[in-house]
């Protein structure tokens, strides 16, 4: 509930700064993926954004349409596509990340720096071994 409880306080002030730019906050995942990598495919895109590949189809077709991202075919594999950030996109970016890094330092700024990164150790030993975890569960299930 602690985790719940913190994510609520923090969320608005992203949300309320997605808002202004049209923007849902799966579309903000693809945007953050997309702005720090060149080409990047829909499976990568979707194990980075923690979002499915069914889902992503929608919000990468609600994108295109507001021509923030484009797909892009590999010159290697025709099969491969690449999804890839727009002009429109790029401006978008240089605009929304000083205000985004603003949230975050008020964020940081509620606690020290080593506490801070003791944040960041404790959540990725949560993440990992949580999802170890479920490895070892979907094993174990297939054992069975």
């Amino acid at each position: 509930m602690l985790l719940n409880r913190t994510l609520d306080a923090v969320m608005p002030f992203y949300r309320e700064l997605f808002a202004r730019y049209n923007l849902t906050e799966q579309q903000w995942r693809v945007l953050r993926v997309v702005w720090s990598n060149d080409n990047v495919t829909s499976s990568q895109l979707s194990e980075r954004t923690l979002l499915s590949a069914p889902s992503l189809v929608t919000i990468i077709d609600r994108m295109e349409k507001k021509q923030l991202v484009k797909r892009k075919r590999s010159n290697e594999d025709r099969r491969q596509t690449f999804i890839v950030a727009t002009k429109k996109s790029r401006a978008l970016e240089e605009e929304v990340i000083p205000q985004v890094n603003k949230i975050q330092h008020k964020i940081e700024n509620c606690v020290t720096t080593q506490e801070w990164l003791s944040l960041e150790q404790i959540l990725n030993k949560f993440n990992d071994g949580m999802y170890a975890k479920s490895s070892d569960s979907a094993v174990q299930k297939k054992a069975i």
